[in-house]
């Protein structure tokens, strides 16, 4: 999976629960060089959710740096009830200490242009959140779209329903004027969405084994996912999708998915459909594919990826 050289990473994050799951595969992947997190609001207020990314960063144990971004979306109000899911500290409800440390003191934007521009096609970003810091640095400056290496983000429902409304999946619901500029910005990008994340469940059996190692990292994702969790089992349903793990599994062992180019837009003008990722699978507008979408997933092989790095963690 790895050439021996890790890809240097900026992960664009509101966590959250499977943000917080994601960050932590990340870290403890010898593939992925993390350069910064760079928060937005989301599964809850920003300034909630930077606390949550320095707490990572401190659990970890490694002087990444983070960066505060946007705390609503470009041209709407923030309407976002993630909290329900994640929990009003967005940590499903867990106490825990503030963090110790301070973020940078440059906004989210600013900081991704900044990297982006001093590391010309080192830079991989993956946003699991709103896009709207993303579309604030390729609005700022351009030519970070041509310096980037790729953007892969989580987020769009290409052939599935939605779940934040009938056809847009939250993370571009919660802001599809910043999720249009982001696809349209000319830099390759990969759509990890509902497609293949709700094709991955991790059910209290597979919980139970991270519980088992009984490390910090474990013990960490044990305790903030049972909020999370126990809204399944409301539902009658015995496990969670993995949704923000599976970009930062893709940019892990891109084998893990299957993907098929496509021209991807983003409905941002109708009231109710506002968020949905339209795929044009048949060229009917006869334009260049715009994206990369995962379209299925090996859900034994990532699933085995996840428990093994966490289980026997490298930091």
């Amino acid at each position: 999976m790895s050439n021996g050289t890790p890809k240097r990473i900026i992960i664009d994050t509101d966590p959250g629960v499977d943000d917080s799951m994601a960050i932590l595969l990340a870290f403890n992947s010898p593939e992925l060089q993390i350069e910064g997190l760079t928060t937005v609001f989301g599964n809850t207020g920003v300034d909630i959710t930077t606390k949550n990314a320095l707490r990572l960063v401190e659990l970890a144990g490694k002087p990444v740096p983070v960066a505060a971004g946007a705390g609503k979306p470009l041209l709407r109000p923030y309407t976002g009830e993630g909290w329900k899911v994640h929990g009003r500290n967005g940590l499903g409800e867990v106490p825990f200490p503030e963090p110790k440390g301070m973020p940078d003191k440059r906004h989210a934007a600013q900081f991704i242009i900044d990297l982006v521009m001093a590391n010309p096609g080192e830079i991989t970003l993956i946003p699991i959140g709103p896009l709207t810091n993303i579309a604030l640095a390729v609005s700022l400056e351009p030519r970070i779209a041509e310096n980037v290496k790729e953007v892969v983000l989580m987020g769009g429902a290409a052939m599935n329903p939605g779940n934040a409304s009938p056809v847009a999946e939250a993370n571009i619901h919660n802001d599809p004027e910043a999720a249009h500029i982001v696809f349209h910005a000319g830099w390759p990008v990969t759509m990890v969405g509902l497609d293949v994340t709700h094709k991955t469940e991790i059910d209290s059996a597979y919980m139970e084994q991270l519980k088992a190692a009984h490390n910090r990292f474990t013990d960490f994702i044990y305790a903030i996912s049972q909020h999370y969790m126990n809204l399944y089992r409301q539902r009658g349903i015995d496990g969670m999708p993995v949704h923000d793990s599976s970009a930062v599994a893709y940019v892990i062992d891109p084998t893990l998915f299957q993907t098929k180019k496509a021209y991807v837009d983003v409905e941002y003008q109708s009231s109710f459909h506002h968020g949905q990722t339209v795929a044009d699978w048949r060229g009917q507008r006869k334009l260049e594919p715009n994206v990369n979408v995962c379209v299925d997933v090996d859900s034994p092989r990532f699933l085995d990826l996840y428990r093994k790095r966490l289980t026997e963690p490298m930091l």
